[in-house]
């Protein structure tokens, strides 16, 4: 089996992107959102977070734009949908610890799913919702998976950049090391 991914967290971080889990791809080669397909990267960059399109492999430097990435449950599946409710519910504590330690500006939620599992919420809204956890604004975005066809790449921009322009308003791509 494939082993979970490390988070890229720190201190200090205007958002962090919280995807369901990682998925094989992406376990195996140690880096996030590398399934072919997907469109984190590329959405990332359109919305204004990079100054460029970061490649899997440069995950790292996203840190320097003061951004992170988690995953509510660690374990790498080929699909989300191979979770179960008991696993979300087990990873809750966990992931709010996380973000009472690292306290960012925002929590953005990478799916309807993860959130409403984790809320308790049946009918979960895209953009900014109500809560926060710790201090952190809570943000539900569609999954940039490949899989999920229910939005296209301009879909997926415009929800990004309604984050990035409330969660920093001076365009974050400028604050890159």
């Amino acid at each position: 089996m494939a082993d979970a991914l490390p988070d890229l967290l720190v201190e200090g971080l205007a958002v962090v992107f919280c995807g369901i889990n990682p998925g094989l791809h992406a376990a195996a080669s140690g880096h996030h959102f590398a399934g072919r397909g997907n469109r984190f990267w590329q959405t990332l960059h359109l919305a204004g977070f990079t100054d460029r399109r970061l490649r899997p492999e440069d995950d790292r430097l996203l840190l320097g734009y003061r951004c992170g990435l988690t995953s509510v449950v660690e374990r790498p599946t080929a699909r989300a949908d191979e979770l179960s409710t008991a696993e979300f519910l087990a990873a809750a504590a966990a992931l709010e610890q996380k973000i009472a330690r690292y306290r960012p500006g925002c929590i953005a939620f990478l799916g309807k799913v993860a959130y409403g599992t984790l809320s308790g919420r049946t009918a979960v809204t895209w953009g900014r919702q109500p809560e926060t956890i710790h201090g952190s604004t809570v943000w539900v975005l569609p999954n940039p998976s490949g899989r999920n066809r229910a939005f296209g790449l301009a879909e997926l921009v415009d929800a990004y950049r309604a984050l990035r322009l409330a969660a920093c308003p001076a365009t974050m791509a400028s604050t890159a090391a």
